[in-house]
């Protein structure tokens, strides 16, 4: 049977158009389809514009520094138009070169809304139909609102960036990282911040000492942290809206933000039709190859819900046409991936945490928490930890955990080190640079603890 396509991609975000453009390079003849704006969640709706968010709300605290360190500063307001309006033209600007990457590469765009007809079928919402040796679904997440009265009122991290106005006061209702790290934004830029967590801790899932840190450092910058705390109702009144929380707090805020999870975005493609197997969150089940139960389709990034980062999406892409294309099947490495949390203060996090280490085998635990050099001088209480959590038996560096400014620049070249399995020794062998923070990386010679 002839094919229209050798490919056709459903998505434009990052897993997407890599893997459409490294396969038309390869000599595929390539589609790709994208209702929305090209980039995805990363360019348009979180990574990118949120690391913008983050720098500007860093500002205030530099400057009362700047001032400690000798300089005649002064903060004016801030200018929440002027920077709203750059940052857009910034994100225009990357789908651009997202548009361009396509173009360059000989793939076929379509700008229009894309479903599954069949195994070897897609139906465009212009009404156009193609036909492909190969479909590829990578259409990533969306965020969702629990079920409660008054939660469509609400904004998610998806609107947060296009606010006419920053408003005075926020409640935001989540504790995973994305909630966390809208909440020191805000704060950075003037909003009062109430958040609620209905867990007992923050960040869920990492290093239990890490996580108490930045929850204490979160308190001390100003955010009105209420764990063990959900949001009954919310109704619409002047100024804003009125919640009813569980702690018995009843409350006025101008603005609520979910950050409440994220579902893969799969309703309404057809795939179940087509015979597509999908998970109890709607997500599309894949092998190790990332390959379906239909053989002609497969899916990479958000949508399988395996592990949800940008650059996961990308290696997943670069397997799939290596496998697929390239007559080389590549499963897709999903351990030890190095991760950064844009909390303030920052984390960086690579393996395994101690609460996990410690279920599969005797570990000792490296462990420091410290006031840094450039904050201590000016009188600021924050604090940064270190650690390493070491296999007794192996003496492999099983975990590294880092709460400091600038935490994600550090697990990156951290992350090399683990992933060739480097022992304790290896780290103590490694002469430090000083006067660094991270050089507590590689001095720590006595265990806080074992377990």
């Amino acid at each position: 049977m002839a094919f229209d396509y050798d490919l056709f991609v459903i998505g434009g975000g990052s897993g997407g158009v890599r893997a459409a453009r490294v396969a038309a390079q390869g000599g595929a003849k390539v589609a790709l389809a994208e209702e929305d704006k090209y980039g995805g969640t990363c360019v348009q709706r979180g990574c990118v514009p949120k690391k913008l968010m983050v720098f500007a709300s860093e500002f205030p605290g530099a400057i009362d520094d700047a001032q400690e360190y000798g300089w005649t500063v002064h903060a004016g307001g801030f200018d929440w138009a002027g920077f709203r309006g750059k940052l857009e033209a910034e994100l225009a600007r990357l789908e651009g070169v997202y548009r361009n990457i396509l173009g360059n590469a000989g793939v076929e765009s379509y700008d229009a809304r894309a479903v599954v007809a069949n195994a070897h079928t897609v139906e465009l919402s212009t009404g156009e139909r193609f036909t492909a040796k190969h479909i590829l679904v990578a259409t990533g997440g969306w965020p969702v609102k629990p079920e409660l009265p008054g939660a469509d009122h609400a904004i998610t991290s998806n609107e947060i960036f296009h606010l006419e106005t920053l408003p005075t006061s926020i409640l935001i209702v989540g504790g995973g990282y994305i909630a966390c790290e809208f909440a020191g934004i805000l704060n950075g830029l003037g909003v009062e911040v109430t958040q609620y967590y209905r867990g007992a801790q923050i960040l869920r899932g990492f290093d239990e000492e890490a996580r108490g840190l930045i929850s204490e450092e979160m308190i001390q910058n100003g955010v009105d942290l209420h764990l063990g705390t959900n949001i009954i109702e919310m109704t619409e009144v002047e100024g804003g809206f009125r919640v009813k929380s569980t702690n018995g707090d009843e409350r006025v805020f101008e603005q609520v933000m979910f950050a409440t999870g994220r579902s893969p975005n799969t309703e309404g493609l057809g795939l179940e039709e087509a015979g597509v197997k999908l998970g109890r969150k709607g997500e599309v089940m894949v092998d190790e190859y990332s390959q379906t139960s239909v053989p002609s389709i497969y899916a990479i990034g958000d949508v399988t819900d395996r592990v949800n980062l940008t650059p996961v999406a990308i290696r997943e892409g670069m397997a799939f046409v290596e496998t697929v294309f390239n007559g080389n099947p590549t499963p897709v490495d999903h351990a030890l991936i190095p991760t950064a949390i844009f909390t303030q203060p920052e984390m960086g996090t690579v393996g395994l945490s101690e609460e996990e280490a410690r279920e599969q085998e005797e570990i000792e635990v490296y462990a420091t928490s410290f006031r840094p050099m450039q904050t201590s001088f000016v009188g600021r209480p924050d604090r940064v930890l270190m650690k390493l959590i070491v296999s007794k038996a192996s003496r492999k560096v099983l975990g590294c955990h880092i709460v400091a400014p600038g935490a994600g620049e550090m697990i990156q070249l951290a992350g090399i080190a683990v992933k060739m399995g480097a022992t304790k020794e290896d780290f103590d062998r490694t002469v430090a640079v000083h006067p660094t923070m991270s050089e507590e990386i590689v001095t720590m010679r006595e265990p806080a603890r074992t377990a």
